[in-house]
């Protein structure tokens, strides 16, 4: 057989991850306006001397260093998209990057929980109205960036298709909801404080967000640990596989299907056949919608022993 002929045999294992991916765009656009703030605010810090506005100043350069690695794995991940030491391509790059964003996440909530008790059992004097202003100009800077990252996910709550999402992207967008979320607590808190004289809301109400950070965080860590530990597809989607190609005269007796990256599958299938055809011919059952992107098909003869196909 020729060259030529067996290059039509190759399958390009790219899987689509050298195409530059919305989220990354938009992710970059929420890095410059973080680093922005992040700028202002420190510059600000100095020239009135409030600590408020320097610490969230330096608050904002740990989430922009969070979501740079959010952009560097989109950028590993189309730069590598053919290098044939991957086998199943880059997709996983993706996941790798939530991960990393959703252990972050969880670091940045036990600080939160350390700078809290250390408040509540060690109260310091709060200067409320430049806390507020810190507070809700950080909201706003949140909601710019949320609107700008949009919302395609479900936060991972195990729906069963978690495969499906942009991992990279719902890191990013879970940093950017905790700083959102801690602002608007911050704003309650220091209001209470202001007006009624309830400064030991400060803490307690920090350590209520810093749980629910935390939940996300795990949340994440958990949809994405198994798109990198290539667990089993949920039941309906193996019962999709098994109904389009089960019969009266073909059985699957192994299966395993997985996540290769963003709303990508590969499977390898065995299927045992009193009547049996080319693998070929199995691969055109597989529904189209699954976005099966490789698939190894075995079939043996009922009858049998030797291996009919590979």
């Amino acid at each position: 057989m020729s060259n030529q002929e067996l290059a039509d045999w190759h399958d390009d294992h790219s899987f689509g991850q050298d195409q530059k991916k919305p989220g990354e765009s938009r992710t970059i656009v929420v890095i410059a306006i973080t680093l922005a703030m992040m700028v202002i605010e420190i510059i600000a810090g100095q020239v009135y001397d409030s600590m408020a506005l320097l610490a969230d100043g330096l608050h904002m350069a740990s989430h922009a260093a969070a979501l740079t690695i959010s952009v560097f794995a989109y950028m590993y991940a189309r730069r590598y998209a053919h290098d044939t030491w991957y086998s199943f391509g880059t997709g996983k790059v993706n996941a790798l990057g939530g991960f990393a964003g959703a252990l972050l996440l969880g670091v940045f909530s036990l600080l939160m929980v350390w700078e809290s008790v250390h408040r509540l059992i060690d109260p310091v004097e709060i200067s409320f109205n430049e806390a507020i202003l810190v507070a809700v100009v950080g909201l706003v800077v949140n909601a710019i960036c949320a609107l700008v990252l949009g919302h395609q996910h479900d936060h991972g709550h195990g729906s069963g298709c978690s495969h499906n999402h942009d991992h990279n992207l719902q890191a990013a967008y879970m940093h950017v909801l905790a700083d959102a979320l801690t602002s608007v607590l911050a704003i309650a808190a220091l209001l209470a404080g202001k007006f009624f004289g309830w400064a030991f809301l400060d803490p307690i109400i920090g350590i209520v967000g810093a749980v629910v950070v935390a939940r996300w965080s795990i949340s994440l860590i958990r949809t994405t640990s198994d798109v990198l530990l290539d667990r089993q597809a949920t039941d309906p989607v193996l019962d999709r596989i098994r109904h389009a190609i089960e019969d009266d005269d073909h059985d699957v007796v192994d299966l395993h299907v997985w996540s290769i990256g963003p709303g990508l599958y590969a499977t390898e299938i065995i299927i045992v056949s009193s009547n049996p055809v080319s693998p070929g011919e199995f691969k055109k059952m597989l529904p189209d919608d699954l976005s099966i992107a490789h698939a190894a098909v075995e079939v043996h003869h009922r009858d049998a022993t030797t291996q009919q196909g590979t």
